[in-house]
């Protein structure tokens, strides 16, 4: 056989074997190219400090919003006999409850700063900075943590606030009844906000970012921990609202006062009342029934007794519990005591319950996981549990057919 172009002759059997080769050899390449595929998609980032594995097959939420309330054990803020019925049936039966959720210690302060640092209680944080202390080192130790005493930690530790700023990520601090922006204490003077007046709820003690150098020292302070009022606004629109909203009410709304400075009544009941008036607010979010995340939790417990423990005279807390340096003092030992903690979002399933053991640290590592953040201060240790299917546990259904 001959061609008309002088090419050397083929017959058919030679040409079928070369167009089996090169099929086989594209179908290799394409079954190699869908594996590297998938495991880009599915291999979790090994990074150190980085989103742990259980994030790796969730959908993430967007925008964090959380709530912390005061001074109140589990039984008391979610049993049968709750004060608070909006929060301990109406709102448990939309989210998960986290029944195995501790606070880190046992006073205001330091519950709030590792929320957003990782960082562990010292002897200043521990009394709640009554005096607004320089910190008395610069040296940092073990998990991140600034060695010695103080309140104003020193611009190289890392937050939450700094570290969503570094991903271009956005935040706000919404603080009730704060009279200005960024409002924190002269350094080395008494806390002027230490109490509440009939006029002003605001402590400073539940603002945890007025603590940090790095963020009051920032002229973007003023603009980002402001007063709780601004928050409808910037509900309006999702790309008006923050990637974390960190909402504190004042002392009476949150339940630490009662009766309140102005005489009215306050507790439990009046935090009640408050979730009732903000909680739609946040829900009713464009940008919360997008990719909303709500917390609510408590930042200490009421030293209630754990179900079976016999009562004394005068029950105390081992004392194991309260030192500063145990990474995990809510996973061995009741640190800050159990409080529990609500979850409720798009990812999750209504009236669920969670046995895990988590902590303020967890809630930290679990919002960095959110935002594929590394993990600093006390959130960086290995047997932390962070929110995974337990809480993003909502069925998404089938598939949308091709």
């Amino acid at each position: 056989m001959h061609t008309t172009d002088g090419a050397a002759p083929r017959d058919s059997k030679g040409r079928r074997t070369k167009w089996v080769t090169v099929l086989a050899l594209v179908l290799a390449l394409v079954v190699a190219g869908v594996v590297v595929g998938l495991v880009s998609v599915y291999r979790p980032d090994t990074r150190p400090g980085l989103t742990s594995p259980s994030m790796a097959k969730a959908q993430k939420p967007g925008h964090v919003f959380v709530i912390n309330l005061e001074n109140t054990g589990f039984e008391r803020a979610w049993g049968a006999d709750s004060l608070a019925p909006y929060l301990s049936k109406d709102l448990r039966a939309q989210g998960v409850l986290l029944e195995n959720y501790y606070a880190v210690y046992h006073s205001s302060l330091p519950n709030y700063i590792a929320q957003i640092s990782g960082q562990g209680p010292n002897q200043n944080t521990a009394n709640d900075c009554a005096v607004f202390h320089r910190f008395s080192s610069k040296v940092i130790s073990g998990f991140g943590q600034v060695k010695g005493k103080g309140c104003l930690y020193p611009a190289t530790v890392p937050t939450l606030a700094g570290q969503l700023e570094s991903k271009h990520l956005t935040w706000k601090g919404y603080m009730e009844d704060m009279s200005e922006p960024c409002l924190h204490p002269a350094l080395g003077d008494a806390d002027p906000n230490k109490q509440a007046t009939p006029s002003s709820g605001y402590v400073t003690r539940h603002n945890p970012f007025v603590y940090f150098a790095s963020i009051i020292n920032s002229p973007d302070c003023a603009k980002k921990v402001v007063n709780l009022s601004v928050l409808p606004k910037d509900l309006a629109e999702a790309a008006t609202t923050p990637n974390l909203s960190y909402i504190t009410p004042n002392v009476c709304n949150d339940g630490h006062d009662n009766p309140c400075a102005d005489g009215s009544y306050g507790g439990l009941e009046a935090a009640d009342k408050w979730l009732k008036e903000w909680v739609p607010r946040i829900m009713d979010s464009p940008a919360y029934k997008a990719d909303g995340m709500l917390v609510i939790t408590f930042d200490e417990g009421d030293g209630e007794l754990k179900p079976g423990t016999a009562v004394t005279s005068s029950p105390t807390l081992d004392a194991t519990d309260q030192g500063p340096g145990a990474p995990l003092p809510a996973i061995f030992g009741d640190g800050g005591g159990r409080i529990g903690a609500l979850v409720i979002s798009p990812l999750v399933e209504p009236g669920s319950t969670s046995q895990v053991v988590y902590n303020h640290y967890s809630l930290l590592a679990s919002i960095e996981d959110a935002f594929s953040l590394p993990y600093i201060g006390y959130a960086q240790t290995t047997q932390l549990n962070k929110f995974g299917p337990d809480v993003y546990n909502k069925d998404p259904g089938p598939s949308p057919a091709n």
